[in-house]
């Protein structure tokens, strides 16, 4: 029992002594951490610090290097800028001493101007009292006024002019004449001998040869139904009248008017004439003109040998073979002045093929200016546009009646060769009122110049001769009145091929015998 109350004893002394010792240990060692560390951290401020410092001084090393080269640098520029200063400052200084140089001499010249103005003034009042002083004289002499004077010097100063402007233009008429008479005359004769064309007359009605008179019945059918048929589907009218064996179709679209010749005739042929039958026949018909109208205008273009046209154009080309104006058929035109066109080309040397397609296609707009408003003009070029032709031809289509200016010779050949092919004698038909109206227009202008007695139109309103008084008008007004009646003919009439103007004076003296 006493042993283990000894060892509990013992235990529960040893147990703080070994706690103290233990604690005094750790405190010691933990002294010595301590220690160590405050020296570790004394050598990193004492090294942070010396690198501190290097570092200042390098930057301060910098900053006065920086410093003394940016003086540097204003150094330079300020001495720089003041040279730059001291050269504008002699310029200025320069021109000051031009611009004093220049008013002294300024004002002397201005003084000498003073004088020689005042030196002037009197000579000028001298010259006009010594000029009143001769015209005093002149009119002494003479015996005329001053204003009379002038009027008889206006006068003949007028004719002078007058005598002048009228030689003038007949040497520059000749000269003209001589050069290009030859020349042209040469081309539009050689380009009308080598175009032969045929020439058709169209007219408003068509007619249709019966086999018999019974046949006319048979037409008109039963309470009209048949004609009425036939009238409706083709919208052109069929005249039967008193005529012996012969019906009349009358339009002005002659393209119906050709698709009911047809239909009417394979009707005939054929025997049974009823409306389903009618109605037939009017559509195979129309399907025949239309290939008739590609294959036409197919063989035009193979005519003149022009080759690419656009089929839709090739078609309209067809069309124009039912189209005429004043009695020209137009497809035969178009292939005349395609030829025309491709011989004046030649002879001038131009482009012969590009010539003869503005030719051909001068006058497409006229296959649907009934169908579309606006001039065949306008309507043949947004034609040739749409179907991509040439800006050469879109213009010669344009210009061809003067609408626009011509681009290029060839838009004025064409103008030409249109000119020759509606021009020549037979080629077109005129009213009896067309023509008596133009006869009587060009008699109405020349009428109106003064000194003229008498005037006469001849050969068919191309030739228009002027009689003129001999005591109003002499030699050298008639070629001034020529001109001026062409000028006005040409400003207020419009007429095909040109106006010749025949100015004539004669001078009469009668006597008696007795």
């Amino acid at each position: 029992m006493s042993i283990i109350i000894s060892v509990v004893i013992t235990a529960v002394i040893a147990i703080p002594v070994t706690w103290v010792l233990a604690v005094a240990h750790r405190k010691k060692t933990y002294e010595n951490k301590i220690g160590s560390a405050e020296e570790k951290s004394r050598e990193i401020i004492d090294e942070a610090l010396k690198t501190a410092e290097t570092k200042k001084r390098e930057a301060l090393l910098e900053a006065k290097e920086e410093s003394i080269r940016t003086k540097n640098e204003l150094d330079k520029e300020t001495r720089e800028r003041r040279a730059e200063l001291q050269r504008y400052e002699r310029r200025v200084l320069s021109k000051e001493e031009n611009l004093d140089k220049r008013s002294e001499a300024l004002e002397r010249r201005e003084a000498s101007m003073t004088s020689k103005e005042e030196n002037l003034n009197r000579k000028l009042a001298e010259a006009e009292e010594l000029r009143g002083r001769r015209q005093q004289e002149l009119e002494r002499i003479s015996g005329l006024t001053s204003e009379q004077a002038k009027e008889y010097l206006l006068k003949s100063v007028e004719d002078d002019v007058k005598h002048d402007t009228a030689k003038m233009i007949k040497e520059m008429e000749a000269r003209a004449k001589e050069e290009a008479d030859k020349k042209a005359k040469e081309y539009v004769v050689t380009a009308i001998q080598r175009c032969a064309a045929d020439h058709v007359a169209e007219s408003t009605v068509s007619v249709v040869q019966l086999p018999s008179d019974e046949m006319k019945g048979r037409i008109i059918g039963r309470e009209g139904r048949n004609i009425r048929t036939l009238e409706t589907m083709t919208g052109v009218e069929l005249i039967i009248d008193d005529t012996p064996e012969a019906v009349v179709l009358s339009g002005f679209d002659p393209v119906r008017r050709e698709v009911a010749r047809i239909a009417l005739e394979r009707l005939i042929v054929d025997g049974r004439i009823h409306p389903a039958r009618i109605e037939e026949m009017v559509e195979k018909a129309q399907k025949e003109v239309e290939a008739n109208m590609r294959e036409d205008g197919e063989a035009a273009a193979l005519e003149v040998g022009i080759h690419g046209i656009h089929p839709e154009l090739i078609k309209l080309l067809g069309k124009m073979k039912f189209r005429t104006s004043y009695g020209q058929n137009a497809l035969k035109h178009s292939v005349e002045v395609a030829q025309l066109a491709g011989l004046l080309a030649a002879e001038i040397g131009v482009d012969v093929r590009m010539a003869k397609r503005a030719g051909l296609l001068h006058d497409i707009g006229k296959s649907i200016d009934h169908e579309v408003e606006g001039s065949h003009v306008k309507l043949g070029a947004e034609l040739c546009r749409k179907y991509k032709e040439s800006a050469v031809v879109v213009n010669s289509v344009e210009s061809h009646h003067g609408d626009v200016e011509p681009e290029s010779l060839i838009a004025c050949i064409v103008q030409a060769a249109d000119t020759i092919s509606a021009a020549r004698p037979g080629a077109r038909r005129e009213t009896l009122e067309t023509y008596t109206n133009r006869l009587k227009q060009l008699e109405e202008i020349t009428d109106s110049f003064k000194g003229v007695d008498k005037s006469y139109a001849i050969q068919a309103g191309r030739e228009v001769r002027v009689m003129v008084i001999p005591e109003q008008v002499n030699d050298d007004d008639m070629v001034l009145m020529a001109r001026n009646i062409s000028k006005k003919i040409e400003e207020s009439m419009e007429y095909p091929g040109q106006i010749r103007v025949n100015v004539i004076r004669e001078s009469r003296v009668t006597d008696y015998a007795k």
